[in-house]
């Protein structure tokens, strides 16, 4: 298949070299001065659009996703698959297929879970909102790029399931933090702590798979330091597109305000940006009731 792939960051990037290393023809179109293995830079996003049967973009945000498919969609052929890997809001995803649809396109909302270890590896997870047809043409690049993708259901289901997932991410990291501390505070020792959360009712992920505490479980962006991983920044964003969602929808979501007000607080007060969404325990290990 000839694919245009739009935003070779460090996300996009090694998702085109995978296409490009499985036998794809993959022309690249980015802001920056880049190369990536395999794949063929254009010019403009127009241009590398324009020949393709599936483009994939992998953006910052709704307002770039936006103004990128202004220009792309125009260049595109009827029935090509225009599908967004990018993390945005449901409305922009919504958006963006709707006008993706008028053209005659195929459209696909895809973000992923599985940061940049899984984009180099091909193992991360696309949760996909389309149509049918839409994800069975995409579904074959997704089985390069990633080891599972889920059709969530119509346009916007897919970046729907991104948000709603990494908000209970983001609250639950956060409990995990909490009760650490507290624990270190009540002179409860962590392993012993690790060993009976892991395996009764207050398992987790943070907990079992992606433990805050530096020793103790998994290794983890805790052992190295708190380096990203997953950056606080990261999860901040997600965040703040869960509470756009919920005020969208008029949904009642206090645990997720909470988290939101907190990321806030950790990455642009505390010292929080570029380190891992789990470095709030050390956040919380400094910090009093009052």
């Amino acid at each position: 298949m000839k694919i245009a792939f739009i935003g070779l960051g460090n996300m996009g990037a090694p998702m085109a070299a995978n296409l490009a290393a499985a036998g794809h023809v993959v022309v690249g179109f980015d802001q920056a001065d880049v190369s990536v293995d395999g794949v063929t830079m254009a010019t403009t996003g127009a241009k590398a659009a324009s020949e393709a049967e599936a483009v994939i973009t992998m953006l910052p945000n709704g307002q770039i996703l936006r103004a990128v498919a202004d220009e792309i969609i125009p260049a595109m052929a009827q029935g090509t698959a225009l599908i967004d890997c990018s993390t945005v809001d449901v409305d922009s995803a919504r958006a963006v297929a709707q006008q993706a649809l008028d053209k005659g396109l195929l459209a696909v909302d895809a973000p992923v879970s599985g940061g940049i270890g899984g984009a180099a590896a091909g193992t991360l997870t696309f949760m996909a909102g389309g149509s049918d047809a839409a994800f069975a043409k995409a579904a074959p690049l997704f089985d390069i790029m990633g080891q599972k993708a889920v059709h969530c259901g119509q346009a916007g289901a897919g970046q729907a399931a991104k948000i709603c997932n990494n908000m209970i991410l983001g609250v639950t990291m956060i409990a995990t933090c909490e009760a650490f501390a507290l624990a270190d505070k009540l002179g409860l020792d962590r392993q012993k702590m690790f060993d009976v959360v892991s395996t009764s009712s207050g398992y987790s992920w943070t907990m079992n798979a992606y433990c805050p505490a530096p020793g103790v479980g998994p290794q983890s962006p805790a052992d190295n330091g708190y380096q990203p991983g997953f950056a606080a920044e990261l999860m901040l964003k997600d965040l703040r597109l869960s509470q756009q969602a919920a005020d969208s929808a008029d949904a009642d979501t206090p645990m997720g305000q909470a988290a939101t007000a907190l990321y806030e607080k950790f990455v642009e007060a505390e010292g929080g940006l570029g380190k891992d969404f789990s470095a709030m325990l050390p956040r919380f290990e400094k910090r009093n009731r009052s």
